[in-house]
């Protein structure tokens, strides 16, 4: 429990930071924006075919009566929407985060020579950080995905699959989420996603402390344009926490 704490500190420590501090906000909301404008489409997409693919999903209740078949089809268009949210909030801030890796590298580096620095920091230029950016988001995005299925697949369990089941969606979303965030600061040190990986399964009530508001804010349309640079503040943190380093936070 101390850990979740420590973790919703780091979260309201980043937004703190940022809402301080305009040219943070501006920096970290400009890739947002555009990246939020492309996911708009997709959702706009997807609440005007949900009908046709919950059909398509639930083949087996086409001899159905009326009530039953139509409940079967709102279930799966309920666990369609979760899947899509999970794996749509990691795509969202993984794409954020390679298009704008000039953005949220500068971020990082305010905030963390606020904190005594980075000795011997590693600087990737734009085009690398995103190659590297857009390969880590398939990696992350294809794992989302697969996570999603045995999800979609619980939605249809009464009960536990329109309680539990959101739950355990939201923690695996915002892991993913935290996983993808802490790259910044990471990469700063020279440090890979495999190294990232093992420093969370390390901490993991801390990561679903910063990470769960984060998923959950995510999900509100264009929220995400403010909510982007106050997460790579707090990823930034966190990411300092996880490696033994000073965050100014207290307990942490």
């Amino acid at each position: 429990m101390r850990d979740f704490v420590t973790g919703l500190r780091l979260f309201g420590r980043g937004w703190g930071i940022v809402l301080r501090s305009p040219r943070l906000l501006v920096l970290g909301a400009v890739p947002a924006l555009l990246t939020s404008v492309l996911m708009l489409g997709a959702w706009v997409a997807l609440a005007v075919w949900i009908g046709d693919l919950a059909a398509w999903l639930t083949p087996f209740a086409d001899g159905w009566g009326d009530t039953a078949r139509l409940a079967a089809r709102i279930v799966a268009g309920i666990a369609v929407l979760g899947g899509a949210v999970a794996v749509g909030v990691v795509a969202f801030s993984a794409l954020t985060l390679a298009v704008g890796e000039p953005f949220y590298e500068r971020i990082a580096e305010i905030v963390e020579d606020g904190l005594g620095g980075v000795p011997n920091a590693v600087e990737t230029g734009w085009l690398r950080g995103l190659a590297r950016g857009l390969r880590e988001a398939v990696v992350l995005v294809f794992v989302s995905a697969l996570c999603a299925v045995p999800l979609f697949l619980a939605g249809f369990i009464p009960v536990l699959g329109q309680t539990v089941v959101p739950v355990v969606g939201a923690c695996v979303g915002a892991w993913m989420l935290v996983l993808e965030l802490v790259g910044v600061a990471f990469e700063r040190r020279g440090l890979g996603l495999a190294e990232r990986r093992r420093a969370l399964r390390g901490r993991r009530a801390l990561v679903l402390g910063m990470g769960v508001p984060t998923y959950l804010l995510s999900i509100v349309p264009f929220a995400a344009v403010v909510v982007m640079p106050a997460a790579v503040v707090g990823a930034t943190l966190l990411g300092r926490e996880l490696l033994g380093r000073p965050t100014g936070v207290r307990g942490a």
